[in-house]
């Protein structure tokens, strides 16, 4: 295709502002935005993090071919977002904190959270743009306890529940503060995507906690898991779901589970793995804590709060809302983790 024909594709698709490019949804969204003629503008807390997004790309094999663009503009501020939103046609909202240790305070989390989803709608709104599409969580969703442990588009965690971790607290904080926002201005549309455990293959040098999970795993550092189980979801699939959302004029106000499928606890993810990466099988996890334990460990270590606060549960996440409105086929979860160990061994 020439240059000429690459400037008219895009310009016919349309710019799409992407925030958090350089996280695991982020980088994926690019790339996938880009493959699909899209031009792409991304925003960066500074400018060195340009080479982090076009290092994906590479790893991604995905060719920019005159798609892609920057813009500094910081979650934490108000400069440059007029200037980021100026000429866009769809936003992706994938940027929030994701402390790698617990902060010394909910409000390090919470506080960026919340403002920088206001933020941008505001910067969306005023540049006149139709519909923001914001990556929230399955914390907002599921993380307050209920006695049928179903869950689908209607829960919400109550951010006052006991022991629920600041992160979890700021996804629930920053989706309710999103569509207050939108209700009480009316001109401006939301579409949320809530996520469960996000894993698939890695673009980005920055590791997720998720794919940290697996990584550990392989490596052998983690020799025994706490009695936790979650759901997952592939990356590319995220991708889709938010990709679906941005376009279809039935996602407007809606929020979107994103789940591959039924509950898998952390033992049952290194079965997976013992299976799929026979290698390994002297390193991954060889016994399961019981939720007493983890809940009694949990005191002192806040790494096993997440499943402490979930007490040994199995959520059940209904996908059907995704697969019925937008037509959504997420990928079977053995393949996801199967791809997730490929992409950590490869690097």
């Amino acid at each position: 295709m020439s240059t000429e024909n690459v400037a008219a594709s895009s310009r016919e698709r349309g710019t799409v502002l992407v925030t958090g490019g350089t996280g695991l949804v982020g980088s994926h969204s690019i790339a996938r935005l880009i493959t699909e003629g899209y031009r792409t503008r991304v925003t960066l807390r500074e400018p060195a993090q340009r080479d982090r997004i076009l290092a994906a790309l590479q790893r991604a094999g995905t060719d920019p071919g005159g798609r892609l663009e920057f813009a500094v503009a910081d979650l934490g501020a108000e400069h440059g977002w007029a200037e980021a939103m100026d000429g866009v046609d769809h936003v992706l909202h994938h940027a929030s904190p994701f402390p790698v240790t617990p902060p010394e305070t909910e409000d390090e989390v919470i506080r960026p959270a919340r403002d920088g989803a206001l933020r941008v709608l505001a910067a969306a709104r005023a540049a006149g743009i139709g519909r923001v599409v914001m990556t929230s969580s399955f914390a907002a969703v599921g993380y307050t306890l209920k006695p049928d442990n179903h869950y689908s588009e209607t829960d919400w965690t109550d951010p006052d529940t006991p022991g629920l971790p600041a992160y979890h607290k700021s996804k629930v904080l920053a989706e309710r503060a999103a569509w207050d926002y939108v209700d009480s201005h009316g001109d401006i549309e939301l579409t949320v995507i809530n996520p469960t455990g996000i894993f698939g293959p890695r673009l980005s040098e920055r590791a997720s906690g998720s794919l940290g999970l697996v990584e550990n795993m392989l490596s052998g550092r983690m020799p025994v898991v706490p009695l936790m189980y979650f759901g997952v979801v592939d990356v590319r699939d995220v991708v889709d779901l938010h990709l679906r959302a941005m376009v279809h004029p039935k996602a407007a106000g809606e929020r979107f589970l994103a789940v591959g499928g039924p509950s898998i606890s952390l033992f049952g993810m290194a079965r997976i793995l013992r299976e799929h990466v026979p290698d390994a099988a002297a390193r991954l996890p060889v016994k399961e804590m019981t939720i007493e334990q983890v809940i009694e460990a949990a005191r002192t270590e806040p790494a096993l709060r997440d499943a402490a606060a979930l007490r040994g549960r199995i959520p059940v996440i209904s996908n059907a809302k995704a697969r019925a409105v937008l037509d959504w086929k997420p990928r079977d979860v053995v393949e996801t983790i199967g791809a997730t160990a490929d992409s950590l061994l490869e690097r």
